[in-house]
């Protein structure tokens, strides 16, 4: 009795043994398919990388002007780019652009490139995909509801460039535009301090970013000038794209 009892005994252990081994193979098998699937799960999107400056190979310069705010200033600005014969690309914010639509008009009238500098003006990197690519697409609404046209390039507010913000952008099929050249204008306030950044700092290719500021306008002439006597033709951001292919930081 004794032996058959630990031979029952036995023939339980091996059974046990034989489904836990079961087990293990089956949790191993949905740890590797888990493994394989979640990489795929979780990757993150790629995403086109900002544009910072165009083509290094080129004379040609691309001024631009992101507005949410200075309108006072952005008539001034207008007329004096229409009196140097230079277009530039105004970034325009939609909230901005629901507020005084004539001026964003007189913009695309006079042939200036309107880009898109989301709606709210909001922190980009603070905020989700889904969020940014609801931003941006409600200021293209407002855009292309006044000009008829759908703005094409994204100039995200403070420069925030996250995946998030490069992500939305792209799913949204916007080039994210920033600048090779900081006026710091909103810092300076100061037009001799303005004209000295962008002409010392201007290079083939050149992103300059500026603001709607009485400081910019006052030195707006100025810059034109110079940058014209260095041999540079000012351009539109689309255009010194379309003039070359070297956009990398």
């Amino acid at each position: 009795m004794a032996s058959a009892r630990r031979i029952c005994i036995s023939k339980k252990g091996v059974g046990a043994g034989l489904r836990l081994s079961t087990v293990l193979t089956l949790v191993g098998a949905v740890l590797v398919l888990f493994g394989c699937w979640m990489p795929w799960r979780e990757a993150v999107p790629t995403f086109q990388q900002p544009v910072y400056h165009g083509g290094e190979h080129t004379n040609k310069v691309a001024l631009t002007v992101n507005v949410d705010w200075g309108e006072e200033f952005v008539l001034r600005m207008l007329e004096i780019l229409q009196k140097e014969n230079v277009r530039v690309t105004f970034f325009v914010t939609g909230r901005w652009a629901a507020q005084f639509p004539e001026l964003v008009r007189q913009m695309a009238d006079a042939g200036h490139e309107i880009g898109n500098h989301g709606y709210g003006h909001p922190h980009p990197d603070q905020l989700s995909v889904s969020l940014n690519q609801r931003d941006i697409q409600r200021a293209e609404r407002v855009i292309q509801e006044i000009t008829g046209r759908r703005t094409e390039l994204y100039a995200p507010p403070y420069g925030e460039r996250g995946p998030a913000v490069l992500t939305a952008a792209e799913n949204a099929g916007y080039r994210t535009i920033l600048w090779s050249v900081d006026t710091l204008d909103w810092k300076l306030r100061d037009a001799d301090a303005i004209t000295a950044r962008v002409v010392n700092r201007a290079h083939p290719g050149a992103i300059v970013l500026m603001h709607p500021l009485a400081a910019t306008a006052e030195a707006l002439p100025t810059i034109i000038k110079e940058l014209k006597r260095d041999g540079y033709d000012l351009i539109t951001v689309s255009q010194l794209l379309a003039a070359g292919k070297d956009d990398a930081p």
